[in-house]
């Protein structure tokens, strides 16, 4: 169970930063034009396209909020906070948010195709930010409960 913490505390972080670097899907309009944007692509283009609020959302939620859980997850499983630690608080509503982008992001692609507005293909950074989400999940299971069991 230790080795399984382990692992997921190291991949779990790598998987989440491919998946916000990496396109995460490809829409093809009219067979000649094909964006395949980045997270971080995607937040830029809202910035800078002047919906600077909707920008702040998604970096939130999409950035922000995933690295803070990640960082608590990592606190507690390594035993730096105890039961009633910021941490401790925090994680239950930063789960909430586990996989909201995930699903938003499979909401475009299907209003997408269904619209007729383009094809949209998902891509290899939605899979690793799906993964990174799971991993985080398991890693605060397995952190759970390694909390209760005694120290060797």
């Amino acid at each position: 169970m230790r080795l399984t913490l382990a692992m997921a505390l190291v991949l779990a972080p790598l998987f989440f930063g491919l998946g916000i670097v990496l396109p995460l899907m490809r829409f093809e309009t009219l067979y000649f034009f094909d964006t395949s944007p980045s997270l971080l692509e995607v937040v830029a283009t809202l910035w800078n396209g002047g919906d600077p609020a909707l920008a702040i959302v998604v970096g939130l939620v999409s950035v922000l909020f995933p690295v803070v859980k990640l960082v608590a997850i990592s606190a507690e499983a390594v035993g730096l906070t105890r039961g009633s630690g910021l941490a401790m608080r925090v994680l239950p509503h930063l789960s909430r948010w586990s996989l909201m982008d995930v699903v938003l992001v499979a909401l475009v692609i299907v209003a997408a195709k269904t619209g007729g507005i383009a094809q949209a293909f998902s891509q290899l950074g939605l899979w690793f930010y799906a993964g990174s989400a799971l991993l985080a999940a398991l890693a605060h299971g397995l952190a759970g409960r390694l909390r209760h069991l005694p120290r060797p």
